[in-house]
Formats: C-alpha cells, structure tokens, sequence
C-alpha cells in the first residue's frame, strides 16, 4: 500500500471518528449566539451555538442532521475555535475555505489538526458545501455578535 492510501485511510478514519463520536454535541444557553444553517442540495442542517465572551470563543456546540463530512467538519471546528480569538476563528474559516479550494494557505500559521484530514474534500466539489456548512455558521455567528 501506497503513502498517499495509508494517509487516506488515516484521514478516513477520523473523520469517521468525529461522525461517530462527535465532540461539542448540543447547545448553549445563556447569552449564546445561535445559527441555524442548512445546505439544501443535500438536507444537511446544523444548529451551532457560540459562547462569546471578550472577544473569545470561549465555547462552542452544535446540533444537526447530516452527512459524516458535515457532522465531522462541525465536531473538528467547534474544537478548534474554543479559546481563539474572533479574528484567529475567521482566520481558521479562511484557511478551511482555502483548504476545501485547493488554495494555497500559511500552512505553518495554526496548528489545523483533525481538521487537516477534510483536505480531501477538495477532490470532490459537491461535497464542500457539506464541510463548510459548520464554517460557515461560524462565520455568521461571531461577526452578528461583533
């Protein structure tokens, strides 16, 4: 077996992992900020909420019915947005987006994670909308709540 197959098995199985085991499942209450988001061409649906405080993600949850790349995109980035700043949770948005483009991006800038194993999404231009659908209700959220 290749280096590139044994990389997409890997990438495979956690994005399995967070579809089967989501992190930050659930709501917010409290002074949170709510999105409702759902991506029509394929019935995904998300309910994220955002504890902002300071300007920081101080918390973040979602809820939803989706594909395993909507689902597990939104666990990856509820992860790693909590204590960023509102403007690093926008930068991690942009390079996710750039990511999901093929877009070049300062790989070196933030430490993207589980999120790195979605790159190959890219391959598959009816899919972005599924791993971005999260993204871009984060988006959304954190610039109403500015």
């Amino acid at each position: 077996m290749s280096f590139n197959n044994n990389l997409d098995q890997l990438y495979r199985s956690v994005i399995m992992d967070h579809y089967k085991n989501p992190r930050n499942k659930g709501s917010l209450e409290d002074n949170s900020v709510t999105i409702d988001m759902n991506n029509p061409t394929c019935g995904d649906r998300i309910h994220l909420t955002l504890q902002v405080e300071n300007g920081l993600v101080q918390d973040a949850k979602f809820d939803g019915e989706g594909c395993s790349i909507s689902m597990s995109s939104a666990s990856m980035m509820t992860q790693i947005i909590k204590g960023k700043k509102i403007e690093e949770a926008l930068e991690l948005a942009d390079i996710f987006s750039k990511m999901m483009l093929g877009e070049e991006f300062d790989v070196d800038k933030y430490d993207l994670g589980d999120v790195e194993a979605l790159q190959g999404v890219a391959k598959f231009p009816a899919r972005i909308k599924c791993a971005t659908l999260a993204w871009k209700a984060m988006e959304k959220g954190v610039k109403e709540e500015n």
